[in-house]
């Protein structure tokens, strides 16, 4: 949510930030509702003084023996037309908050210029894609194959995007959410939770998917929301509080099931496990000191990157272009991995430094040291990874010529040492 004291002060920059997520000015609207709203605000405030004033001097007359007749009728007057007042005020503030709402996150100056994906920047690369003496396949004919991958099975139970998993690939991808969870929350510091799956809507609109985006999640008949993303309620854990500066940063993290109607996406990776109604995912949420999150940002990205590395695979990081991004992102870096059997890098993480936007949104604060002010915090989110991504990329970056997966190293302990599956 944007601060709207901000557009007073820079309208020309908040346009020009809109802009360069390709919508149209929005801050001459704004300001003119707003410039409504205040006048309707000091008449009613102007008009509830001269109301006490009347009624004190009415008060007084009668004391006097005096003639309030025409005070009387002006305190009527007055007291008809403030509710008129207190409406108009009421009204326009759920108009301002309308717009406000629908409206994305600025983009960093650091961010790429761009209208869409083709925009983005590579910034670095790790590994090298390996070279097969064979085809290689990708991971639905491997898990077809292994006899662990069964998409009809899943279709018949609840439709396409479903899969239904098996026996040693099950075990596999068991093993890879452990394996994340456990990096995440050892080695990089992150307080594992174990949150709820459904949220109520002050939640989801808190991290930015309601109200606009709706038609990408699933909702119950008890008005709930399956979560997109543990983001949702990770990051709403400090919703409507006032935290001490000395807590800063707080780190999150936690493994659950995820849950996308996928709208939009028809004909978009309908084969295999890439893009599902229902998945894994290691979440990672940073809530920072303002003057931390550019450094909280860089950290967490690589914290995601390290699953990559420890798991052998090949990937790249990408800087999205102002088109690209989320919309309560305002700098945003992807992790690509590697993929064989599609001979692309695939998406596998996004780690987004949201400023305060979901902090204005969440009434989000803390209180610096010494001083009584508070002031908003910054959100961070990203993926630690994918689960369900991340073993198709095992699968197909460690596969051998006889359709068998080697495990990489640092997940033999979580599979009591198995080397290879099939």
């Amino acid at each position: 949510m944007h601060d709207l004291k901000l557009i007073r002060d820079n309208p020309a920059g908040f346009d020009a930030g809109l802009a360069r997520r390709g919508l149209a000015p929005q801050a001459e609207a704004l300001l003119a509702l707003d410039a409504r709203r205040r006048a309707a605000q000091t008449a009613f405030q102007e008009m509830q003084a001269r109301r006490n004033e009347a009624s004190k001097q009415i008060g007084l007359l009668k004391r006097q023996g005096g003639d309030a007749s025409a005070l009387l009728d002006e305190v009527a007057v007055l007291k008809e037309r403030l509710p008129a007042l207190e409406e108009e005020d009421r009204v326009l503030g759920a108009e301002i908050e309308s717009l406000l709402v629908s409206l994305p996150n600025l983009p960093d100056d650091a961010v790429p210029e761009g209208p869409d994906e083709s925009a983005n920047v590579e910034i670095r690369r790790w590994g090298t894609p390996r070279s097969f003496d064979f085809t290689p396949l990708d991971h639905d004919a491997l898990g077809a194959q292994l006899g662990g991958m069964d998409f009809d099975a899943a279709a018949r139970l609840s439709g396409a995007r479903f899969v239904v998993m098996k026996g040693a690939l099950a075990r596999l991808q068991r093993a890879i959410g452990q394996f994340m969870i456990d990096l995440q929350t050892n080695e990089h510091g992150y307080t594992e939770i174990d949150p709820p799956l459904l949220v109520k809507d002050g939640a989801a609109f808190g991290t930015g998917q309601l109200p606009k985006f709706s038609e990408d999640l699933f909702r119950t008949n008890t008005g709930h929301w399956l979560i997109p993303t543990a983001e949702v309620p990770l990051t709403n854990l400090v919703a409507d509080s006032i935290l001490d500066e000395k807590d800063l940063p707080l780190r999150l993290t936690a493994l659950t099931p995820c849950f996308r109607s996928e709208a939009g996406s028809a004909g978009k990776d309908t084969r295999g496990m890439i893009r599902q109604h229902q998945f894994h995912k290691v979440e990672m949420v940073s809530i920072a000191h303002p003057d931390q999150s550019e450094e909280e940002h860089q950290r967490m990205t690589g914290c995601a990157e390290t699953v990559l590395q420890r798991l052998e695979l090949p990937y790249r990081v990408m800087a999205l272009c102002s088109g690209d991004m989320g919309f309560s992102a305002r700098k945003t870096y992807d992790l690509e991995v590697w993929l064989p059997g599609q001979q692309r890098y695939r998406e596998i993480s996004s780690c987004s430094n949201c400023g305060d936007f979901q902090a204005r949104r969440m009434k989000t604060r803390f209180r610096p040291e010494g001083e009584k002010s508070t002031r908003a915090v910054h959100t961070l989110n990203g993926s630690g990874l994918a689960v369900g991504r991340t073993l198709i990329a095992v699968m197909e970056n460690h596969q051998t010529a006889t359709g068998a997966i080697r495990i990489p190293e640092v997940l033999r302990p979580y599979l009591g040492g198995l080397e290879q599956i099939g």
